[in-house]
Parts: structure tokens; sequence; C-alpha cells
């Protein structure tokens, strides 16, 4: 199975940014975290990241034929984005929303996701392990 990770704007900044929210594990630490857990899955797994709505687009669109799954943290383009909605239901495949914090608990305007009304599950607050699960459940045949 070959899982397409796409991570939105300011995940990059892991580690730097607001890090009594995120940690101070880095970019790099997440993708290699990624990465093994593939590994240790039976899976494959690409990572990409983009600070920009329309490259995230492209590339769910690309997933298609390329990918059986997507996992996507879309950042602050979860509240904002018609776009990566409407790319995730174009392509049709299974796809799991994941955030590293709780966002449920955040401030009110955080509290509409448009990308997981085209997701199958959404986990939020589990920080890196939360992308496991993502790939757990995405492999797991009771869906």
């Amino acid at each position: 199975m070959k899982i397409r990770v796409i991570n939105g704007p300011n995940l990059n900044m892991l580690g730097i940014r607001e890090p009594e929210i995120y940690g101070r594990e880095t970019y790099e630490d997440l993708v290699g975290f990624i990465l093994q857990s593939a590994e240790d899955l039976g899976v494959e797994a690409q990572c990409l990241q983009s600070n920009h709505e329309g490259e995230i687009v492209t590339w769910i669109q690309q997933a298609l034929g390329q990918a059986d799954a997507i996992v996507i943290n879309p950042a602050a383009y979860t509240h904002t984005s018609v776009a990566i909605l409407d790319a995730l239901k174009a392509v049709g495949l299974p796809a799991v929303e994941v955030h590293l914090s709780d966002v449920s608990a955040r401030e009110p305007f955080r509290q509409v996701s448009y990308p997981a009304m085209a997701c199958q599950k959404v986990i939020m607050g589990h920080g890196f392990a939360g992308y496991r699960e993502a790939m757990e459940f995405l492999i797991s045949p009771a869906k």
C-alpha cells in the first residue's frame, strides 16, 4: 500500500513555532517518524509539505493513480480551504485528517474543518503518533 502524507502551512516550522502547543521536535523528526512507522506497518509513505494551497491541491490530484490513500494535515487550511475539500472529493481516495494538537479545544475559528468532510476519520491531539494511527486505520480491513 502506498500512502501520500501531505502536510500544510507552517509545519516546516515545527520545533520553532509555538513549542508549547506543537513541541520541540522538528519537521525532519516528523518525517523520520512517519517513514519509520510506515516501514513498521509494511506500507510505503511519501511525505510532502507546502505552505501553498494550490500545491497541496495538485499533490492530492496527483495521488490518483500514484497512491492508495492520503493522510493529510491541512494545518491552517483546515478552516478555510474548500479547494482542498474538493480535491479530496474529486480523487475519492480513502483519507484521514491529522492534527498534532487538539484543535477542538482551541480557538473558536478552528472548530470547522472543510477537508474532514471528505475524510473517513479525523485524529487530533496525539502529536506525531496521530500519523501512525492514521496509517493503521487506512490499512485496517474494517474501516
